[in-house]
């Protein structure tokens, strides 16, 4: 229209340029606003470094439970809500999850630490999301080998989780060994039960013990546990049993046979463990200490079986440096005493006795002194047959004679030194598959019972077993398989030590 200016385009290149410029003081923004994060950030870990930054829990709030009671992930995070400091509510925080993990009952446990509400200042909201297992029912099955005791065994269990909604474990288990010993076992495993900081067990258990090849005697046990297990590697428990035992052989004393028959078990074992190792099955670094008391026959009953025993275990690992090579060493010794009016006649139950020998390698096991690398189970000790396979036609007093079985206390003690490390090929280490070197020393001797007779310090240490040797341990899913070539260095008459290659199967 005429009296209008004329309208004018602005160039292509100038709109260009205007663009370029606000990108960059975008990114210019985007750079500052990062740079004043980690700006906070690096003055929040230097805060938290540096002091303690008070802080107040005000909820807890649980997502992702559809079966499990909110009262059971409460009892497991419980020590986040008595957190007074920044720091103490990570550390706490994280213990609870590691606690949830151990349940066995979620598939995962995430734990968030949130604001509080802003009217509140100085606190934090804890957000606890878990993901339900659906698989509730578990199981497995295997079968060992035990070359050195000759024998084989089937084990096998059943496992149902949260089936009440309460985080309890339900099992079953059971194992038979072709030495016509065998196992069945049902517990229950309820974790901080009643708002105890220790989660209940209970256990009901059938024990047969038939080794009539290795000992004169035939025990059956037939009990109930109970016990508290706490987070602090304690335990206490409280069991009762029956046991009947019975001597199969025709030619047993009168002595012998006044101590059979059927007893009670009145037991109360108090546990203690710490293993601070970086592995259990190949440890590297680390130590780990164990110790067990127990003490049977509490009561007025003149059918308890009386007797205490105590274990003691230490172990210790040290890194090399090459190799991944760490030498371990450990030592184990055990007591065991029958007490009361006539304790040196008593009779203690055949399986709470010392048995040196066998196939479990020292290094995993807390359990006494037990392993004896070389010598076939029960290879060590007054265990060889005595009147189980004596010819019937000989008098008591010729049978009685005869052997050296006794069913009385024993002192034990073993140790070791073990060095592992990797081998060449690097098939070899990506599969964990390693070689060891070891040295085993052990000792037991009679303190109560038929065969007793005094035993100097000097005597025991001169009469200690011991062997050596060299093998490769594969660990896999189902066992772990042991290949040692064993060398017997010292062995007494009536020991069962086996010198050569050796397998062992283990779980």
């Amino acid at each position: 229209m005429p009296g209008n200016p004329p309208f004018s385009q602005p160039d292509s290149a100038e709109i260009h340029v205007e663009n370029e410029e606000e990108e960059e003081e975008s990114k210019d923004e985007k750079v500052q606003e990062a740079k004043g994060q980690i700006k906070q950030v690096q003055k929040l870990v230097k805060r938290l470094s540096g002091e303690q930054v008070q802080i107040r829990v005000h909820d807890v709030k649980i997502k992702g439970n559809t079966r499990t009671k909110d009262s059971v992930i409460e009892a497991e995070v419980e020590e986040v809500k008595n957190a007074k400091t920044m720091q103490e509510l990570v550390q706490a925080a994280a213990k609870a999850n590691a606690r949830l993990q151990s349940l066995g009952i979620f598939e995962s446990a995430t734990i968030t630490l949130d604001a509080g509400p802003p009217e509140l200042p100085d606190t934090a909201n804890v957000i606890v999301e878990v993901q339900e297992s659906d698989k509730p029912f578990s199981g497995d099955i295997g079968i060992f080998s035990k070359p050195e005791a000759q024998a084989w065994t089937v084990e096998g269990s059943l496992k149902s989780r949260n089936w009440l909604g309460y985080g309890e474990t339900w099992d079953g288990t059971g194992s038979y060994g072709w030495d016509k010993t065998s196992e069945m076992s049902a517990g229950l495993h309820y974790p901080r039960f009643k708002g105890l900081p220790a989660s209940l067990m209970a256990r009901l258990s059938l024990l047969t013990d038939d080794w009539v090849k290795y000992s004169s005697y035939k025990e059956r046990i037939l009990g109930l546990s109970v016990g508290l297990d706490s987070d602090e590697n304690h335990s206490l428990s409280y069991s009762l049993k029956w046991r009947s035992l019975t001597d199969p052989s025709h030619g047993a004393s009168r002595a012998i046979r006044r101590q059979l028959g059927h007893s009670l078990i009145s037991s109360v074992v108090s546990s203690y463990k710490i293993d601070q190792r970086d592995s259990q099955l190949r440890p590297t670094r680390g130590f780990a200490f164990a110790s067990k008391s127990e003490i049977s026959g509490v009561g007025p009953d003149s059918r308890l079986v009386r007797f205490v025993r105590q274990e003691l275990d230490f172990r210790y690992a040290i890194p090399l440096g090459f190799y991944n090579a760490a030498l371990n060493i450990g030592l184990s010794a055990g007591i065991i005493l029958p007490w009361g009016k006539g304790f040196k006649d008593r009779s203690i139950p055949i399986s709470d006795r010392f048995f040196m020998g066998g196939h479990s390698s020292p290094i995993c096991n807390l359990r006494g002194p037990l392993s004896l690398l070389g010598f076939r189970s029960r290879g060590v000790g007054p265990t060889e047959t005595r009147r189980a396979n004596s010819d019937s036609s000989k008098t008591d007093d010729a049978s009685d004679s005869s052997g050296r079985d006794t069913l009385g206390g024993d002192i034990a003690v073993t140790s070791f030194a073990d060095l592992s490390f990797d081998l060449p090929l690097k098939v070899f280490r990506d599969s964990g598959i390693h070689g060891h070197c070891f040295v085993c020393a052990g000792n037991l001797a009679i303190l109560t019972g038929d065969c007793y007779r005094p035993l100097s310090f000097r005597e025991f240490g001169a009469s200690f077993r011991s062997s050596a040797g060299a093998g490769i341990v594969i660990p896999t899913k189902l066992a772990r398989i042991e290949i040692n070539y064993c060398q017997i260095l010292r062995q007494l008459d009536h020991d069962r030590a086996k010198r050569g290659i050796q397998f062992s199967f283990s779980s």
